[in-house]
């Protein structure tokens, strides 16, 4: 992927919070480096029966993966992304994930929405067109 760089929001992490966040960052490293369907698959199987999750908890998931890794702080928005999702899922609960472009000039992007809205990301994204996504689905009771 290839977004503008800004200055993510970092923060201080005790090893209760860090622990997860790297786990997350670690596995999404991983999973990023799959071809964008098996990608898909894998956060399809990972958010099952998970309860959407609210705006403020995901932008903390989000500063937590930024905090424990240089490369999702950085371009890596394809890792944080993914990494975000995981994270979240490990508290019950997930984002959408969105992967997509803008067209001119050319821009790739991997980002979390909660109720439409990019979380964390500038308001840019919003106009950018999704090309892959995943939306939790709450299990049936």
């Amino acid at each position: 992927m290839s977004a503008p760089v800004l200055a993510e929001r970092l923060t201080r992490l005790g090893l209760r919070q860090a622990l997860p966040a790297r786990l997350a960052t670690t596995t999404a490293f991983v999973v990023a480096a799959l071809p964008p369907w098996a990608i898909r698959a894998v956060l399809t199987v990972a958010v099952r029966g998970a309860r959407p999750a609210a705006a403020p908890d995901v932008l903390g998931w989000r500063t937590a993966v930024n905090s424990v890794s240089r490369r999702c702080a950085g371009q890596g928005c394809l890792q944080r992304s993914i990494a975000v999702v995981l994270l979240a899922r490990l508290h019950g609960v997930a984002p959408a994930w969105k992967t997509g472009f803008r067209p001119d000039p050319f821009v790739a992007h991997a980002w979390v929405e909660v109720d439409g809205e990019p979380v964390g990301e500038p308001a840019a994204v919003a106009h950018f067109r999704a090309v892959l996504s995943v939306n939790p689905r709450p299990a049936r009771p």
